[in-house]
């Protein structure tokens, strides 16, 4: 994928946030391609130093299907940072103003990433959507009704 998007423009950089079991195949593939200078693998990060990749970046992209409902794409956009994510994963359900292709789709995924640094425009619309999506997903209303529930049932 980073390959794709460094073919059509040289200019741009990856950073790869987390570790796991993939992490060392990730690097090695990465220098595979001669893409080490391009690439910035940043480990485990959390807080405010996760924050501030999500508000560098121009694009949060997350092809993963292993998290059932994952978090991080909300987290991205509560940072005004649009997504792309996979069909497969959990959180497409819920999310409709973001990029989606089907995780095996790598063709898919570089066209969309290239259309939005291509059209300016429609990169300021989704993420303008993005920001107001965002404001639906808040922690208050849900915490009010499960602090009822629970003091109807104390009672």
């Amino acid at each position: 994928l980073a390959k794709r998007i460094l073919d059509y423009d040289p200019n741009y950089k990856f950073i790869v946030v987390g570790s796991g079991d993939m992490e060392g195949k990730i690097i090695e593939k990465a220098a595979e391609l001669d893409l080490a200078d391009k690439i910035i693998f940043t480990g485990f990060l959390r807080g405010s130093e996760l924050d501030q990749i999500y508000q560098m970046a121009d694009l949060y992209v997350i092809p993963s299907i292993s998290e059932p409902l994952g978090i991080t794409p909300l987290e991205a956009m509560r940072n005004n940072t649009p997504c792309l994510i996979s069909k497969q994963s959990g959180v497409s359900e819920v999310l409709h103003h973001c990029l989606k292709a089907d995780f095996w789709d790598i063709n898919k995924m570089a066209d969309q990433i290239i259309s939005i640094l291509k059209y300016p425009e429609g990169y300021h619309h989704l993420k303008e959507n993005t920001a107001q999506e965002i404001k639906k997903f808040n922690w208050d209303e849900p915490a009010q009704k499960c602090l009822s529930l629970y003091k109807k049932w104390v009672k």
